[in-house]
């Protein structure tokens, strides 16, 4: 897509006309004009033609790619920035300093708590997309953001709706895909919850939807609603979108229009599973019950469905699966137990064969008191090894994904009580990048030791660390994103 020249003037823009909705209706969206919410639009900061041309072109899933490992290599003859890498920090509309290491309102939720509610309701629950020399995120503080990969400066801002966006923006030619929903439930749900065993996470709570905005500007095309929450990152193929939700339906929409093709109720809850396109399927997990499932993405009916064993609480509803050579891993949180007046819980990373269901290996990562909010790690697959976190006992390991051997533990520094290990590490270049805590790690991939770490500050919620050439782009539940050279983490 032609990137429209850098002179243009500053501009600020709300949409005071109707857009169309996935339904054919129209919607005036409430956003005053020149208001807090309305559309920022700066066109004279987009990124130069030869800068786009570097980077990747379309970002179609959560992290990524399958695998999960968001690594970009660039060649030597781009420009000299992205080869060596840049360095910025840009405060999104909620921010909480960096430097601050306790929470916001921890005086009143405690040290436990805090940071979770401020990773849900202020800043960035996961990892940010990176496409044609720009960096898109997703807040919690209502807002999403695009900006210019080299300086950290913004091209544009837009609250399309009032909800949280929790995912990561999908970028696929000149749109980018947003999802909006809420993680809590409405006291006539908790009642409904109590009476039937289930209740549709974030229906009433909030306003829920897949949005299409423009991806230069951030104007909207079209929205789908729906009636519970849409935590989860769409993801796209072949001209389609894919996406749960918290009511236990998956869905198929027409990429370019918003209109929906099938929709599937499977059960249970989607909270962070977000789906990944693995051949012919569309796979991700469901808690409550715990089951991840294989639907056929041309038509929508289960191809397989496999119980999470002894999963609890949200349990295979928050991870989002890997897939790699004919497997497919995800990790729950499971086997619940009460010690010393304590609910402690495991940790455990499941593979399963991608065309069966059927289970091929199960591997504990170890027990601990039950972690806030988001309770297990998310995994990343790279050259034939699964490498994965665990915030009920704060490390970080490795297994072979054909045969579930550990093949090493590493211990993560300062986690801190809410726990440590979320968010899936990278792989680029010979070094396995992982950020958690207030930090960004290099470790030795092979023996899983400290190689170099770069303190950033305010704490990394579900976040991935994405690198193109030198430089690695993170979101922050402190509500920043941030932009480091590589050659800083040492």
């Amino acid at each position: 897509m032609t990137v429209p020249s850098k002179s243009v003037k500053w501009l600020v823009c709300a949409l005071s006309l109707s857009v169309p909705t996935a339904y054919g209706q129209h919607l005036s969206l409430a956003n005053a004009l020149g208001g807090p919410y309305s559309r920022l639009f700066v066109s004279r900061d987009l990124p130069a033609p030869t800068d786009a041309a570097a980077f990747p072109n379309r970002w179609t899933m959560e992290y990524g790619n399958c695998e999960k490992n968001a690594a970009f290599p660039v060649p030597k003859n781009v420009p000299h920035w992205i080869v060596h890498g840049v360095k910025w920090n840009y405060a999104e509309a909620r921010s909480w300093p960096l430097s601050f290491t306790k929470a916001f309102a921890i005086s009143v939720l405690g040290p436990k708590s805090a940071p979770a509610v401020q990773t849900q309701f202020l800043g960035n629950s996961v990892g940010v997309s990176a496409a044609d020399g720009m960096i898109y995120a997703e807040s919690d503080d209502q807002f999403v953001y695009a900006l210019n990969a080299e300086t950290g400066k913004l091209i544009w801002r837009y609250s399309p709706i009032s909800g949280l966006f929790m995912g990561t923006p999908l970028v696929v030619g000149d749109t980018l895909y947003v999802s909006s929903g809420s993680v809590t439930f409405s006291y006539g749900n908790v009642m409904r919850f109590k009476r039937t065993g289930f209740a549709p996470r974030g229906a009433s709570a909030g306003y829920n939807a897949i949005i299409a905005l423009d991806r230069v500007d951030g104007q909207v095309k079209w929205i789908y609603w729906t009636r519970s929450e849409d935590m989860p990152t769409p993801a796209y193929s072949r001209g389609k979108l894919y996406f749960d939700n918290g009511n236990g339906n998956f869905y198929c929409l027409a990429a370019k229009t918003g209109k929906l093709i099938w929709k599937s109720h499977v059960g249970g809850m989607a909270n962070m599973s977000s789906p990944i396109i693995y051949h012919r399927l569309v796979i991700a997990g469901m808690g409550n019950p715990g089951y991840l499932y294989a639907l056929d993405r041309r038509t929508g009916k289960i191809f397989w469905k496999t119980k999470v064993p002894d999963a609890f609480n949200t349990g295979a509803g928050d991870v989002s699966p890997v897939a790699y050579h004919g497997i497919v891993v995800q990790d729950s949180i499971t086997s619940p137990k009460r010690l010393n007046g304590t609910m402690t819980v495991q940790n455990t990373v499941i593979a399963y064969n991608a065309q069966s269901g059927a289970i091929l290996w199960m591997k504990r990562m170890g027990r601990g008191p039950l972690p806030p909010a988001f309770k297990a790690g998310m995994p990343m697959v790279h050259d034939g090894i699964v490498y994965v976190g665990s915030p009920v006992t704060s490390v970080y390991q490795a297994y072979n994904v054909y045969n579930g051997k550990r093949l090493w533990s590493w211990h993560i520094p300062d986690a801190g009580p809410q726990g440590s290990g979320r968010g899936p590490a990278t792989f680029y270049r010979g070094k396995l990048y992982i950020a958690t805590g207030a930090d960004v790690y290099a470790l030795n991939p092979s023996i899983g030791r400290i190689v170099g770490a770069y303190h950033v500050g305010g704490r990394f919620g579900i976040v991935n660390p994405v690198i193109v050439g030198g430089t690695v782009y993170l979101a922050n539940s402190w509500d920043w994103i941030s932009a480091i050279p590589l050659r800083s983490i040492k």
